[in-house]
Protein backbone atom coordinates (compact mmCIF):
# COMPACT_ATOMS: atom_id res chain seq x y z
CA UNK A 1 0.00 0.00 0.00
CA UNK A 2 1.24 3.20 -0.72
CA UNK A 3 -0.09 6.04 1.36
CA UNK A 4 0.49 9.62 1.17
CA UNK A 5 1.19 11.17 4.57
CA UNK A 6 0.65 15.05 5.35
CA UNK A 7 2.15 16.61 8.02
CA UNK A 8 0.42 19.98 9.06
CA UNK A 9 0.16 21.69 12.66
CA UNK A 10 -1.43 25.27 13.63
CA UNK A 11 1.74 26.46 15.81
CA UNK A 12 3.79 27.63 13.00
CA UNK A 13 5.97 30.54 13.83
CA UNK A 14 7.19 32.18 10.90
CA UNK A 15 3.95 32.58 9.03
CA UNK A 16 1.13 31.81 12.36
CA UNK A 17 -1.67 29.39 11.29
CA UNK A 18 -0.28 29.57 7.93
CA UNK A 19 -2.52 26.36 6.60
CA UNK A 20 -5.44 28.00 7.82
CA UNK A 21 -4.92 31.16 5.72
CA UNK A 22 -7.90 31.51 2.83
CA UNK A 23 -7.01 30.86 -0.63
CA UNK A 24 -10.08 31.91 -2.96
CA UNK A 25 -11.99 30.83 -0.44
CA UNK A 26 -10.53 27.70 1.12
CA UNK A 27 -7.84 26.77 3.83
CA UNK A 28 -4.14 26.87 2.70
CA UNK A 29 -4.29 22.86 3.36
CA UNK A 30 -7.67 22.44 1.61
CA UNK A 31 -5.92 23.38 -1.52
CA UNK A 32 -2.84 21.19 -1.02
CA UNK A 33 -5.02 18.08 -0.12
CA UNK A 34 -7.43 19.03 -3.40
CA UNK A 35 -3.85 18.86 -5.37
CA UNK A 36 -3.07 15.40 -3.96
CA UNK A 37 -5.79 13.99 -4.67
CA UNK A 38 -4.90 13.97 -8.32
CA UNK A 39 -2.17 11.34 -7.77
CA UNK A 40 -2.48 8.42 -9.91
CA UNK A 41 -0.36 6.52 -7.77
CA UNK A 42 -0.63 7.61 -4.39
CA UNK A 43 -3.53 4.78 -2.63
CA UNK A 44 -4.03 6.45 0.46
CA UNK A 45 -3.99 10.03 2.25
CA UNK A 46 -3.07 10.94 5.58
CA UNK A 47 -3.53 13.71 7.71
CA UNK A 48 -1.10 13.74 10.38
CA UNK A 49 -1.33 16.06 12.63
CA UNK A 50 -0.38 16.98 16.80
CA UNK A 51 -2.44 16.50 19.58
CA UNK A 52 -3.99 19.68 21.09
CA UNK A 53 -7.20 21.30 21.12
CA UNK A 54 -5.91 23.91 19.05
CA UNK A 55 -5.30 21.61 16.18
CA UNK A 56 -9.00 20.28 15.93
CA UNK A 57 -10.34 22.22 13.47
CA UNK A 58 -7.61 20.61 11.43
CA UNK A 59 -9.05 17.20 12.00
CA UNK A 60 -12.11 18.77 11.10
CA UNK A 61 -10.71 19.55 7.91
CA UNK A 62 -8.92 16.46 6.88
CA UNK A 63 -12.13 14.31 7.64
CA UNK A 64 -14.20 16.94 5.41
CA UNK A 65 -11.84 16.69 2.62
CA UNK A 66 -12.09 13.01 2.46
CA UNK A 67 -8.43 11.90 3.41
CA UNK A 68 -7.94 9.91 7.19
CA UNK A 69 -6.56 11.52 10.09
CA UNK A 70 -3.61 10.84 12.45
CA UNK A 71 -2.91 12.59 15.86
CA UNK A 72 0.71 12.29 17.75
CA UNK A 73 3.26 13.97 18.70
CA UNK A 74 3.66 17.73 17.98
CA UNK A 75 7.63 18.12 18.68
CA UNK A 76 8.33 14.22 17.71
CA UNK A 77 7.27 14.38 14.04
CA UNK A 78 9.24 11.15 13.34
CA UNK A 79 7.28 9.23 15.60
CA UNK A 80 4.38 10.65 14.07
CA UNK A 81 5.05 9.56 10.90
CA UNK A 82 5.59 5.97 11.87
CA UNK A 83 2.57 5.53 14.00
CA UNK A 84 0.56 6.96 11.06
CA UNK A 85 1.94 4.80 8.84
CA UNK A 86 2.04 1.43 11.37
CA UNK A 87 -2.00 2.43 12.21
CA UNK A 88 -3.04 2.64 8.44
CA UNK A 89 -0.95 -0.37 7.35
CA UNK A 90 1.58 1.28 4.44
CA UNK A 91 3.81 -0.59 2.81
CA UNK A 92 5.73 2.55 1.44
CA UNK A 93 5.20 6.09 2.38
CA UNK A 94 5.34 9.79 0.49
CA UNK A 95 6.02 12.58 2.72
CA UNK A 96 4.42 15.52 2.22
CA UNK A 97 4.66 18.64 4.10
CA UNK A 98 1.70 20.99 5.12
CA UNK A 99 3.07 24.27 3.38
CA UNK A 100 2.70 23.39 -0.70
CA UNK A 101 -0.84 24.74 -1.86
CA UNK A 102 0.86 24.69 -5.26
CA UNK A 103 1.95 20.57 -4.87
CA UNK A 104 2.11 18.95 -7.66
CA UNK A 105 0.68 15.76 -8.31
CA UNK A 106 2.97 15.07 -11.51
CA UNK A 107 5.86 15.68 -9.87
CA UNK A 108 5.12 13.20 -6.81
CA UNK A 109 3.89 10.28 -9.71
CA UNK A 110 7.41 11.01 -10.96
CA UNK A 111 8.65 10.35 -7.70
CA UNK A 112 6.88 7.12 -7.02
CA UNK A 113 7.89 5.54 -10.59
CA UNK A 114 11.62 6.22 -9.60
CA UNK A 115 11.34 5.33 -6.11
CA UNK A 116 9.37 1.93 -7.39
CA UNK A 117 11.47 1.31 -10.48
CA UNK A 118 14.33 1.18 -8.97
CA UNK A 119 14.04 -0.14 -5.38
CA UNK A 120 14.85 2.17 -3.28
CA UNK A 121 14.79 2.66 0.66
CA UNK A 122 14.63 6.78 0.24
CA UNK A 123 14.10 8.53 -2.77
CA UNK A 124 13.49 12.62 -2.71
CA UNK A 125 13.68 15.47 -5.14
CA UNK A 126 15.36 17.66 -2.56
CA UNK A 127 19.03 16.29 -2.23
CA UNK A 128 19.74 18.01 -4.08
CA UNK A 129 16.82 20.22 -5.11
CA UNK A 130 15.72 20.91 -9.07
CA UNK A 131 12.55 21.34 -8.26
CA UNK A 132 11.07 24.80 -7.07
CA UNK A 133 11.03 25.21 -3.34
CA UNK A 134 7.03 24.31 -2.30
CA UNK A 135 6.78 20.92 -4.58
CA UNK A 136 9.54 18.86 -2.47
CA UNK A 137 8.62 15.65 -2.04
CA UNK A 138 10.07 12.03 -0.17
CA UNK A 139 9.25 9.09 -0.63
CA UNK A 140 10.43 5.77 1.36
CA UNK A 141 9.89 2.48 2.65
CA UNK A 142 8.28 1.36 6.38
CA UNK A 143 11.50 -0.52 7.27
CA UNK A 144 13.24 2.31 6.42
CA UNK A 145 11.29 4.76 8.59
CA UNK A 146 10.77 1.60 11.01
CA UNK A 147 14.79 1.91 11.23
CA UNK A 148 14.77 5.24 12.02
CA UNK A 149 12.28 5.61 14.74
CA UNK A 150 14.10 2.89 16.72
CA UNK A 151 17.72 4.34 16.30
CA UNK A 152 17.31 8.86 15.87
CA UNK A 153 18.33 10.52 18.41
CA UNK A 154 19.47 13.93 17.69
CA UNK A 155 16.71 16.56 18.21
CA UNK A 156 16.89 17.35 14.55
CA UNK A 157 16.15 13.69 13.77
CA UNK A 158 13.39 13.64 15.61
CA UNK A 159 11.91 16.62 14.23
CA UNK A 160 12.61 16.34 10.97
CA UNK A 161 11.65 13.31 9.85
CA UNK A 162 13.96 11.34 6.92
CA UNK A 163 16.88 13.40 8.27
CA UNK A 164 18.23 9.84 10.02
CA UNK A 165 17.68 8.14 6.70
CA UNK A 166 19.47 10.72 4.58
CA UNK A 167 22.53 10.92 7.13
CA UNK A 168 23.16 7.24 6.69
CA UNK A 169 23.56 5.96 3.44
CA UNK A 170 25.58 3.13 4.21
CA UNK A 171 22.57 1.50 5.33
CA UNK A 172 19.75 2.94 3.30
CA UNK A 173 19.79 2.67 -0.57
CA UNK A 174 18.72 6.28 -1.30
CA UNK A 175 18.19 8.10 -4.70
CA UNK A 176 17.30 11.51 -5.69
CA UNK A 177 14.95 12.48 -9.03
CA UNK A 178 16.54 15.32 -10.81
CA UNK A 179 14.51 17.80 -12.64
CA UNK A 180 14.60 16.83 -16.65
CA UNK A 181 15.42 20.92 -17.44
CA UNK A 182 16.25 24.07 -15.63
CA UNK A 183 17.56 24.08 -12.25
CA UNK A 184 14.26 25.63 -10.57
CA UNK A 185 15.18 25.37 -7.01
CA UNK A 186 15.63 29.55 -6.83
CA UNK A 187 11.91 29.58 -7.60
CA UNK A 188 9.96 29.79 -4.50
CA UNK A 189 6.01 28.39 -4.16
CA UNK A 190 6.06 27.21 -0.92
CA UNK A 191 3.96 28.91 2.17
CA UNK A 192 5.92 29.63 5.03
CA UNK A 193 6.21 33.74 5.04
CA UNK A 194 3.19 36.25 4.73
CA UNK A 195 5.27 37.19 1.06
CA UNK A 196 4.63 33.69 0.00
CA UNK A 197 1.40 33.89 0.57
CA UNK A 198 0.75 37.03 -1.52
CA UNK A 199 2.52 35.33 -4.67
CA UNK A 200 0.75 31.99 -4.03
CA UNK A 201 -2.84 34.12 -4.25
CA UNK A 202 -1.81 35.84 -7.17
CA UNK A 203 -1.12 32.34 -8.76
CA UNK A 204 -4.19 31.05 -8.24
CA UNK A 205 -6.00 34.32 -9.13
CA UNK A 206 -4.66 33.75 -12.50
CA UNK A 207 -4.66 30.11 -13.19
CA UNK A 208 -7.64 28.73 -10.75
CA UNK A 209 -10.38 29.84 -12.47
CA UNK A 210 -8.79 29.24 -15.85
CA UNK A 211 -8.22 25.95 -15.12
CA UNK A 212 -8.80 24.18 -11.61
CA UNK A 213 -5.94 21.24 -12.26
CA UNK A 214 -3.13 23.59 -13.19
CA UNK A 215 -0.16 22.33 -12.76
CA UNK A 216 3.97 23.45 -12.43
CA UNK A 217 4.07 24.27 -16.66
CA UNK A 218 1.10 26.49 -16.33
CA UNK A 219 2.92 28.01 -13.24
CA UNK A 220 6.01 28.34 -15.05
CA UNK A 221 4.47 30.04 -17.72
CA UNK A 222 2.52 32.57 -15.82
CA UNK A 223 5.89 33.91 -13.96
CA UNK A 224 7.69 34.08 -17.62
CA UNK A 225 5.18 36.25 -18.42
CA UNK A 226 4.75 38.11 -15.25
CA UNK A 227 8.35 38.15 -13.59
CA UNK A 228 8.33 41.36 -11.41
CA UNK A 229 6.27 38.68 -9.28
CA UNK A 230 9.38 36.87 -8.47
CA UNK A 231 11.05 39.77 -6.59
CA UNK A 232 8.12 38.97 -4.01
CA UNK A 233 9.65 36.65 -1.80
CA UNK A 234 12.84 35.99 -3.75
CA UNK A 235 15.40 36.71 -0.75
CA UNK A 236 13.54 34.37 1.82
CA UNK A 237 16.13 31.36 2.30
CA UNK A 238 15.08 27.47 1.53
CA UNK A 239 14.96 25.68 4.29
CA UNK A 240 14.82 27.92 7.45
CA UNK A 241 13.80 25.53 9.60
CA UNK A 242 16.03 22.55 9.11
CA UNK A 243 18.37 25.20 9.19
CA UNK A 244 17.43 25.99 12.82
CA UNK A 245 17.47 22.18 14.07
CA UNK A 246 21.16 21.43 12.62
CA UNK A 247 22.42 24.63 14.33
CA UNK A 248 21.11 23.53 17.42
CA UNK A 249 22.32 19.92 17.26
CA UNK A 250 25.85 21.42 17.24
CA UNK A 251 27.33 18.86 15.23
CA UNK A 252 26.66 18.85 11.52
CA UNK A 253 29.05 22.30 11.15
CA UNK A 254 25.86 24.67 10.78
CA UNK A 255 25.60 27.65 12.29
CA UNK A 256 22.05 29.63 11.86
CA UNK A 257 23.22 33.10 10.36
CA UNK A 258 21.34 35.86 12.30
Amino acid sequence: MIGAIIQARINSTRLPKKVLKPILGKTAIEREIERVKKSVLCQKIILAIPEGKNNNILEKIGKKSGVLVFRGSEKDVLDRFYQAAKTFGLKDIIRITGDCPLFDWKVCDEVISFYLGNKFDYVSNVRPPTFPDGLDIEMFSFKAIENAHQNAKLKSEREHVTLYIANHPEIFKIGNLTRNGNDLSELRLTLDEPKDLVLIRKIYGALYKKRKNFALEDILKFLRENQALLKINKNIRRNEGLIKSLAQDKIYGFKEKK
